[in-house]
């Protein structure tokens, strides 16, 4: 049975952290090939939270951001090969909007799963742009 957990990354046990640091890093930096700073110091910001779900391990995450201006922020959505397809993404997705006590939620979507985040109601707000060579769509929600 998969489980999904959250927490702020401050209260996450260094296990827990390094698993969901390892995804990140088999993710975007070996599988995507973008050589990008990953920890990038907004994980340890006051109201972060790490969302992960998983079999024993930790085979998929994301982050929400609260941002200066009230507008929380997803990102760093990650799934392991092995688990991709089953759910995990979308269980992740739903709970951080759930956690969500912003009335906008702002994500810099991969161009080629738009519609994927359009089914949690995020919609275009921008010109696609290049980041890390990868195609993004800037999308918003609101409640």
């Amino acid at each position: 049975m998969t489980s999904t957990f959250s927490a702020p990354t401050r209260n996450l046990d260094i296990v827990t952290l390094h698993e969901i640091l390892r995804l990140r890093q088999d993710v975007f930096v070996v599988e995507q090939e973008c050589a990008y700073p990953d920890i990038d110091g907004r994980d340890l910001e006051p109201g972060t939270l790490q969302f992960w779900a998983g079999t024993g391990s930790v085979d998929a995450t994301l982050r929400l951001l609260r941002e200066p201006d009230g507008t929380e922020r997803i990102g760093r959505v990650a799934t392991a090969v092995q688990a991709r397809g089953k759910g995990l993404g979308a269980a992740l997705m739903t709970a951080a909007i759930a956690e969500s006590r912003s009335e906008r939620i702002a994500i810099n979507a991969q161009a080629h799963l738009g519609q994927w985040y359009g089914q949690f109601g995020f919609e275009r707000s921008g010109e696609d742009f290049l980041e890390d060579a990868i195609p993004h769509t800037p999308m918003v929600r609101t409640r």
